[in-house]
């Protein structure tokens, strides 16, 4: 049986190192920068910070909201083991819920913003992505 790796060319360079730097500085300089409202900049910021919350609140909860026993099943494709869970207390339960909704009213508030119906239909989703980002960026006009 022959290798995979008997099919690689050695005599050319790895694809990434084809594109020519020139290449990247173009695109670079074509990308076209948005200006977001405050509020829109704020609610996605939030959503972010909220998201992240519940990220980190859903790892330290255990992983049945009610008591469960632990079980071992290695009849499938993969074995899985989870150890018994106590299940969530009423306050954990209200926590994520709390956060769900929080998370849920953010998203429709950035997705249904006023600012997408002014963006043309061929910008809303390099701005969209852009937006997810905004936040490693500061606002126009102010430094970091």
């Amino acid at each position: 049986m022959t290798s995979p790796r008997s099919f690689i060319r050695t005599d050319e360079p790895p694809s990434e190192t084809r594109a020519s730097k020139s290449n990247t500085r173009t695109i670079a300089a074509v990308a076209k920068t948005y200006d977001f409202p405050s509020d829109l900049r704020a609610g996605q910021e939030e959503l972010h910070q909220v998201r992240a919350e519940l990220s980190a609140l859903l790892k330290r909860l255990p992983w049945s909201v009610e008591p469960l026993d632990g079980f071992s099943d290695d009849g499938g494709w993969r074995k899985v083991e989870r150890p018994a869970s106590p299940g969530w207390t009423a306050d954990e339960q209200a926590e994520v819920e709390k956060l769900r909704r929080r998370e849920h009213e953010l998203a429709v508030f950035v997705s249904g913003h006023r600012f997408w119906a002014e963006t043309g239909p061929t910008d809303r989703v390099e701005a969209r992505m852009r937006l997810k980002h905004t936040h490693e960026t500061p606002p126009p006009g102010e430094e970091a």
